[in-house]
């Protein structure tokens, strides 16, 4: 904890000053003082975290700090909760707040002033800082990753699995966690051959912590994509994966299996004779290669050798430029000395690549540091070698980066974070401050685009524009955050011991600041714990699970400081009233089937600023008063938000995203209050929404969706017979969503003079009708176009149509002839599916087109993808 959680400690600090000065009355003075105080110790941070590398004494003095930081918060949280019941209570304002005052002053005099007097008299140079430079992030390049030296590898495997075998065989791959086997599996897996040869090819990645029933679900999928059978018991599950499995030609990855028992298990459900079907593991353990194998010995993954390891290395820095030759020398002495091991080469080229980015002229100096560095780290074990890698990128992460960083160990192994839960998460622990003019949102997704890009952080998806939709956290750089976490006391997982126990047991969560849920909550609520200080409350459950009923209040009566409750994979069977008593809430997602209404007290929830609501209903009565809910930035659910016209209030200019609101409810009062909007959704009969100035007062909107909702018998009211002209759309719309609109393509007319559009998506049957012909229609920033689900059969374009079109989806589209080649003159990406065969043909024809251009440097290569339900006779 540092610089980042002090600013954020007196920005609340200031707004207490400011804004709560009837709960504040008679302890002014203190606050102020705390303030400076605050302000002071901020600047010995700011001048900390621009050191490099913290030996003990300064460690030591970061302790203290946070425990003092915590102190601060609790101190002012209790005070603010009791001058709150107070207020309530008398029903006065100007009740002299003593208690605060003095809490107030003992924690200065106790915590924040001996510090302040260590700062002012520590010894920076004896403590063996070092100082670091600059950060510069504006014209760091998008770097990509490459598969280097398994060239060998992937054929010998992919010779072993189209063997033909009279039983089925089981292939293992064996090597050090971060040498590549998964790599190397999904490398063979994603493979064009393999993909011919095998018609069912299933992945399934293995917890550490195993569970058959999840990997058997798993499996499943590929068959019944569309079916949940989680309800199935145990015995029926089994049965239903073995009759899927016994007569598929198939290829079964199981990636990182971690015993043998769990082999053992999943062993029991697949058909030993079927000679057609392959099984691939991937494993850091022998005795799983040698317990699996059938035909084949394990393979031992190999190292990179030295000229492959310097391969690898010089692309994670310079992409496909060559080195200079004044770094050539020493970083071929560092490739060699990260031994082969493709992680640490990835993370040791994030180091290389970030000095290089932040001086040219003293990157030799720096690169010979590193070369010391990592030689020492690489004369332990490997997994040593590893961990010294990621401690290594640790050590140059800035200050509030490094927070951002070790956050990641909190989310279960293997799971695929998605990017606004992260940097949601990471705006309400106060560990992102606006800089540089941007908003919380912009630099929490600046701050998730430097891990990426210093390979600490996977990207898992993207969206069709490339932004990272998830991600993902390597096991041993998990492992990692984990290590630092519990050193620091930022985070405890609540786990069951092999006796059944709860580790760490109740007792000891009430000095615990954040809890972790994979499972075993019900346990630990019936227990009534009471946790003073925590301010994070994260389940993270593979599917969902329902809470029982009289578990509900356990939380709130028991955590009442809490800041963070992130429980969307936790059931609730109604709205937890209790809830509304947490003021200090910044974070809350629920997950309620049938609710109807959010109730009136959760305009008591001041400091909310994100809720996230998950439910099956089709429309949600808001009785909250939105317009009290002054720091809401985020607010997100599924069904149609009904609000309540006749309340009153000034908040909403906070307000970002919101996400999805009921037509009736798009009326300009709502537009001027919620001025900033960035992102829209609209759910219901949109007709509506365009009978008044609503969405032109919207200034700040790039993101609009809108949902026709339509009746199971469609009338001639559901359809949406025309749009409004081009000054009735947000001034700044850049992203566009229609689903169901029912327009005729000839309104395509309208959309094409919003001249700032550059994604458009059109979803089942936003616009229908047999021919679509642009004529002298031209989008000319259109980037993206999808099209989804309609009827069209002749669509004719010119090349000046879409000028800057790089993707385009067509898919569900099964009338449609062709898909017009002068459409192909940018395009990055084609990816169809469920056409009929000309079209594919057209599409064919294009990729043939561009493949027959000269490529320039820089170009990007075209990427046609075809779907498996296109007609491909």
């Amino acid at each position: 904890m540092g610089e980042a959680a002090v600013a954020f400690l007196l920005e609340q600090v200031k707004e207490v000053v400011i804004g709560y000065a009837d709960l504040i009355f008679g302890a002014e003075n203190e606050l102020e003082q705390l303030k400076s105080d605050l302000a002071l110790l901020k600047g010995f941070l700011k001048q900390m975290a621009e050191k490099k590398k913290k030996e003990d004494p300064l460690r030591i003095l970061e302790r203290q700090m946070r425990d003092a930081v915590y102190a601060v918060e609790d101190t002012i949280d209790k005070c603010f909760t009791n001058a709150i019941a107070k207020k309530s209570f008398h029903r006065s304002v100007g009740l002299k707040n003593v208690s605060l005052a003095k809490e107030v002053r003992s924690i200065r005099e106790d915590k924040v002033k001996p510090l302040l007097d260590k700062f002012a008299t520590f010894d920076f140079k004896s403590a063996g800082v070092q100082d670091s430079l600059t950060v510069s992030k504006g014209d760091t390049p998008i770097r990509q990753n490459r598969v280097v030296g398994f060239d060998k590898e992937e054929a010998t495997i992919s010779g072993y699995l189209k063997e033909k075998t009279d039983k089925l065989d089981v292939i293992s791959i064996v090597g050090i966690p971060g040498q590549g086997k998964t790599t190397l599996a999904w490398k063979i897996y994603q493979s064009d051959e393999i993909g011919y040869h095998f018609p069912i090819r299933i992945w399934v990645n293995i917890s550490q912590v195993f569970n058959s029933r999840d990997v058997f679900l798993e499996i499943l999928k590929r068959f019944f994509p569309s079916q949940d059978t989680s309800s199935l018991n145990f015995n029926d599950l089994a049965q239903t994966v073995r009759a899927c499995l016994e007569k598929e030609k198939f290829l079964l990855v199981l990636d990182d299996v971690w015993s043998v028992v769990a082999w053992d298990k999943i062993k029991e459900v697949l058909p030993v004779d079927n000679g057609e079907a392959k099984v691939l593991i991937t494993t850091r353990e022998t005795d799983v290669g040698e317990k699996s194998r059938v035909y084949k010995a394990p393979h031992n993954l190999k190292f990179l050798d030295d000229d492959e390891s310097w391969e690898l290395l010089q692309y994670e820095v310079f992409g496909l430029e060559d080195c200079p030759p004044e770094l050539s020398t020493v970083g071929y002495v560092i490739a060699k000395k990260c031994d082969g091991v493709p992680l640490t080469i990835v993370v040791i080229g994030g180091i290389l690549f970030d000095q290089l980015t932040k001086s040219r002229s003293t990157a030799a100096s720096e690169w010979e540091t590193v070369s010391t560095s990592v030689s020492g780290a690489l004369q332990d074990d490997k997994t040593q070698r590893i961990t010294e890698a990621v401690e290594l990128s640790y050590q140059r992460l800035p200050d509030d980066l490094r927070e951002c960083f070790v956050f990641l160990g909190v989310f279960p192994e293997d799971y695929e974070i998605p990017a606004k839960m992260l940097c949601g998460l990471w705006i309400s622990e106060g560990y992102v401050l606006p800089r540089n003019g941007k908003s919380l949102e912009e630099s929490a997704e600046d701050n998730m685009n430097d891990l990426i890009c210093r390979n600490l952080l996977k990207v898992e998806k993207t969206n069709h524009m490339g932004k990272v939709k998830t991600c993902h956290v390597h096991d041993m750089i998990r492992a990692f955050c984990i290590k630092i976490s519990k050193d620091e006391n930022l985070c405890h997982e609540i786990k069951t011991s092999k006796t059944g126990a709860l580790e760490p047991p109740v007792s000891e969560v009430k000095d615990s600041h954040r809890l972790c849920f994979r499972s075993n909550l019900s346990k630990f609520l019936q227990e009534s714990p009471c946790g003073p200080h925590v301010r994070s409350f994260l389940c993270f459950y593979e599917r969902p699970v329902e809470l029982e009923p009289q578990y509900i209040t356990v939380i709130p009566d028991g955590f009442r400081k809490l800041r963070i409750l992130e429980s969307k994979c936790i059931i609730f069977n109604q709205f937890p009233a209790k809830i509304t008593k947490l003021i200090h809430l910044r974070y809350l997602t629920l997950y309620i089937e049938s609710l109807k209404i959010l109730p009136e007290p959760i305009a008591q929830l001041w400091n909310l600023q994100s809720l996230v609501v998950e439910t099956k209903s089709r429309s949600i009565t808001m009785k909250a008063n939105m317009w009290r809910m002054v720091r809401l930035r985020y607010l997100k659910t599924r069904a149609a938000i009904v609000l309540d016209n006749k309340w009153k209030g000034d908040a909403g200019q906070n307000l970002h995203t919101l996400n999805r609101l009921a037509p009736e409810c798009c009326t300009e009062a709502v537009s001027k209050r919620a001025k900033n909007l960035k992102a829209l959704g609209i759910s219901g009969k949109v007709a509506i929404v365009f009978e008044n100035k609503f969405l032109e007062n919207l200034h700040h909107l790039e993101k609009l969706k809108m949902v026709n909702s339509v009746t199971y018998e469609q009338t001639s009211e559901d359809k949406l017979h025309s749009l409004p002209p081009q000054n009735r759309f947000p001034p700044s719309l850049k992203r566009l969503t229609l689903t169901n609109t029912f327009l005729g393509w000839q309104h395509m007319s309208t959309l094409a003079t919003i001249r700032s559009l550059e994604a458009l998506k059109l979803k089942d049957n936003a616009f229908v009708g047999l021919p679509w012909n642009l004529g002298l229609d031209s989008f000319p920033n259109l980037q993206l176009l999808l099209i989804l689900n309609t009827n069209l059969v002749l669509w004719e374009a010119s090349t000046d149509s879409f000028p800057k079109l790089r993707i385009l989806v067509v898919k569900n589209c099964e009338n449609l002839k062709e898909i017009p080649e002068c459409l192909g003159t940018h395009l990055e990406k084609l990816e169809i599916d469920r056409v009929r065969f000309s079209a594919v043909q057209s599409a064919k024809k294009i990729e043939e087109a561009k493949k027959g251009k000269q490529k320039g440097k820089f170009e990007v290569p075209f990427n046609l993808i075809v779907g498996p339900a296109c007609d491909t006779k």
